[in-house]
């Protein structure tokens, strides 16, 4: 009576079982860790270059830098 009231274990699938499970959960956590990048990381480092090459003068830049020395063969 007490055998019968034990489960028998698993044995047949149980690998193929476990590595489904684990490859659905792994794919599940890409995709968040995926969208946390995209959205912590990329799009404000997006919108802080847009923020700087909006005004960004180059040339002004260059003659700073002419003025101050840097270039040997800028005249």
């Amino acid at each position: 009576m007490a055998s019968s009231a034990l489960m028998k274990p698993q044995m047949c699938g149980l690998l193929a079982r476990c590595l489904q499970f684990h490859i659905v959960g792994t794919f599940i956590a890409s995709l968040g860790v995926a969208a946390l990048y995209k959205f912590a990381v990329a799009e404000p480092r997006k919108k802080a270059y847009a923020d700087v090459y909006r005004n960004y003068d180059s040339m002004k830049d260059f003659e700073e830098m002419k003025k101050a020395g840097i270039f040997q063969s800028a005249k």
